[in-house]
C-alpha cells in the first residue's frame, strides 16, 4: 500500500505532489482498527540501481529459507500439544505463555505502548512478532533485541495512527 495516492511520500529522490490533506484523505481510507490487525508494516524506500548491481549478498535464498524452516520446526514442536503450528496462531493466554518477557524487555514495550500510543491488539502483535524474531535467531527466549525490531514493524501505528 502506498502513503498517499501519487506513491512518494517520504521518497528521498521524489517529491510527493499531494498536499496534507490529500495524504490524511487516503490514509483515512484505511480505518486504524484494520491496520491494527495487521502483523507487520513497514515503509519500503525505492531501491537504488547502485543497490541492485552490488555483488554483496548478506544472505542467501537457501540460507533464508533454511532459517525460516528451522524457524518452523521450532514452533512446529513447541506448539505440538497445543493444537497449533505457528507463533500467529497465539491467543492472549497463550502469549502470556509463551512470550514472556524480562524486565528490560517488558519496559522497553512499555515505552513503546505508551509513547506511540498502541493498541492492545497491536501489543498483542508485537509479541507474536517477537516471538517469531527470537525464533529466527535461535533463541529460545525474547530478547530486548527482538522487541525493539518487532516495535520498528509497526511503523504505521507510529506515523499515521
Amino acid at each position: 500500500m502506498n502513503s498517499c495516492k501519487c506513491g512518494y511520500l517520504g521518497d528521498p529522490v521524489k517529491a510527493c505532489t499531494c498536499t496534507p490533506a490529500q495524504v490524511s484523505g487516503y490514509l483515512g481510507k484505511i480505518s486504524g482498527p484494520l491496520l491494527d490487525r495487521v502483523d507487520i508494516h513497514i515503509e519500503v524506500s525505492a531501491v537504488k540501481y547502485s543497490d541492485l548491481d552490488s555483488p554483496h549478498v548478506s544472505q542467501t535464498s537457501v540460507q533464508i529459507r533454511e532459517r525460516i524452516n528451522a524457524a518452523r520446526r521450532v514452533q512446529l514442536e513447541r506448539y505440538k500439544q497445543e493444537g497449533i503450528y505457528s507463533n500467529s496462531q497465539l491467543y492472549a493466554s497463550k502469549i502470556k505463555k509463551y512470550c514472556s518477557l524480562g524486565k528490560e524487555e517488558k519496559d522497553l514495550l512499555k515505552a513503546a505502548f505508551d509513547n506511540l500510543g498502541l493498541s492492545a491488539r497491536a501489543h498483542d502483535r508485537i509479541l507474536k512478532v517477537a516471538r517469531t524474531i527470537a525464533d529466527l535467531d535461535n533463541s529460545e527466549k525474547i530478547e530486548i533485541k527482538h522487541i525493539a525490531e518487532a516495535i520498528q514493524y509497526r511503523s504505521l501505528d507510529r506515523k499515521y495512527l
